[in-house]
């Protein structure tokens, strides 16, 4: 709420007063709602304009913080179990991350054909394996860095260096909302806390704050949004007794921005407020997990101690959508620290069998519940899914250990749904999942395809900054046209 600190459109009141007056009139946040449902403002609105006909609607996007192995997931290599035990580097002369190369080290999960594709995926993941001619793989992903923050940066906005929109405010700027009363653009952190990086990977960089994420508490049901709602003993103020104050807050607010055009915080924060209104009343049925079925609450495993948290992030995502939202981003682990009795996320560095072991049945519950659940109810032909994370591992093992180390040469990511032709997979790693070398793709080709497949050429999603005509992708990016359907 904008008061005008120079005088220029009306007078500042006392802080006392404007303390009491803003407590009176707003409860918090309070019945902000009804004002904002008077006035018919807020709908989340962008460009709202394609430049092709779409495939998908909306986007699910699934990120794995910490360096997911692709070496013992997603890409096989029959020759690295061959060799395990023997030198990964006889002469000595590489230098892992933060390490020297051990031994070759096999996949610490068999691996099986599945589906009608054949294609490979290992026992780590049985669930997903149940849906695999739904995804499209692609196995020669690569990053320009090997640490964790700037890796996720790059997953997400394209740029190595913090600052850059992300992806979803990138798409929110393009397209807007089709929701009138939740987000464009939601993210949904681990339960564990943020990723590495933290909520710089969901912010909006140059773009107008507005496209920003809107961040939602998943174990906090009846109250998914900080600072959201007033508290519960505070009944001093009722809709009805402060419609004139709260009209008289928005007047002012207007006035405010009349002499501030290019002001896209200001503009931001008058939405968001108005937003948080209407959140008031849809945030909390959005969320409300108990109005779906046993049987869909068991799909998602929501009751499981372990993979419960993240089925209920997955489910949560499908409801979002459902309802709306453009953009859902949800992560599988958190920052990147020192294993307690696991690591908090898939940076395996120790011991890779008991924190992949871990992870990977987390995301095979939830990814596959969430991908069953969009088939049954007919959504995935327009709901692109993306599963990725920041960086691979290393085919040998760290020193003599269990564990791995990071690996900025080659990891897999994978698509479902939305205009994507499953049952395949792009490019190739080479004989030991070291590095890229068929195909070698960026995070600017993963994102062209996926602005592509929303109807939106991505050399021509562009905002004009600091004399440059930026855009996600930079001055790279080709459209994956192999996975298309």
């Amino acid at each position: 709420m904008s008061i005008d600190p120079h005088h220029n459109v009306v007078p500042r009141l006392p802080n006392h007063s404007r303390r009491t007056f803003l407590q009176s009139a707003a409860g918090g946040i309070g019945s902000l709602a009804l004002t904002a449902m008077l006035a018919g403002e807020g709908r989340g609105a962008g460009h709202g304009q394609s430049h092709h006909a779409a495939k998908a609607k909306r986007v699910i996007q699934i990120f794995c913080p910490g360096g997911m192995s692709q070496v013992d997931t997603f890409d096989y290599k029959p020759e690295l179990d061959k060799r395990d035990g023997s030198a990964f580097d006889p002469d000595g002369q590489l230098q892992f991350f933060a390490s020297k190369p051990g031994n070759c080290r096999g996949s610490h999960w068999k691996f099986r054909r599945h589906g009608q594709s054949g294609l490979w995926m290992s026992d780590l993941f049985p669930r997903l394996a149940t849906c695999i001619d739904d995804l499209a793989f692609l196995y020669s992903m690569h990053s320009k860095t090997a640490l964790h923050g700037p890796a996720c940066f790059m997953m997400n906005t394209g740029f190595t260096l913090p600052g850059f929109p992300s992806m979803g405010a990138w798409v929110t700027y393009g397209l807007g909302s089709e929701a009138e009363d939740l987000p464009a653009f939601v993210v949904l952190p681990d339960p564990r806390g943020l990723p590495p990086g933290g909520i710089i990977n969901w912010g909006a960089g140059f773009l107008p704050a507005q496209h920003q994420a809107t961040t939602l508490d998943t174990t906090d049901p009846q109250h998914p949004i900080a600072d959201l709602f007033p508290p519960t003993d505070f009944d001093q103020v009722t809709p009805a007794s402060d419609r004139a104050g709260l009209s008289f807050l928005q007047r002012l607010n207007q006035l405010h921005r009349q002499t501030r055009p290019g002001d896209t915080e200001l503009d931001a924060r008058i939405k968001a407020y108005e937003m948080a209104a209407r959140l008031q009343l849809s945030a909390p049925e959005a969320t409300d997990l108990s109005r779906e079925s046993q049987a869909t609450r068991n799909l998602y495993q929501t009751d499981h101690p372990d993979v419960g948290p993240f089925g209920r992030q997955c489910l949560l995502a499908r409801r979002l959508v459902e309802r709306g939202v453009r953009f859902v981003q949800l992560y599988c682990g958190a920052e990147n620290t020192t294993a307690k009795k696991i690591r908090p996320n898939w940076d395996s560095h120790e011991d890779l069998p008991r924190d992949h072991g871990y992870w990977g049945a987390v995301l095979d519950g939830g990814a596959s519940a969430l991908l069953k659940d969009l088939k049954q109810r007919g959504m995935l032909d327009e709901t692109l899914v993306i599963c990725t994370t920041e960086f691979g591992r290393q085919p040998a093992a760290q020193g003599n250990g269990l564990g791995r180390d990071h690996n900025a040469g080659a990891f897999t990511a994978w698509l479902a749904g939305g205009g994507v032709r499953g049952g395949i997979g792009f490019g190739a790693t080479d004989e030991l999942g070291f590095k890229a070398v068929e195909n070698p793709t960026y995070s600017y080709d993963l994102h062209a395809t996926a602005l592509h497949l929303l109807g939106i050429d991505h050399t021509r999603l562009t905002y004009y900054h600091n004399g440059i005509e930026r855009r996600l992708t930079d001055v790279h990016g080709h459209v994956l046209k192999p996975i298309l359907a």
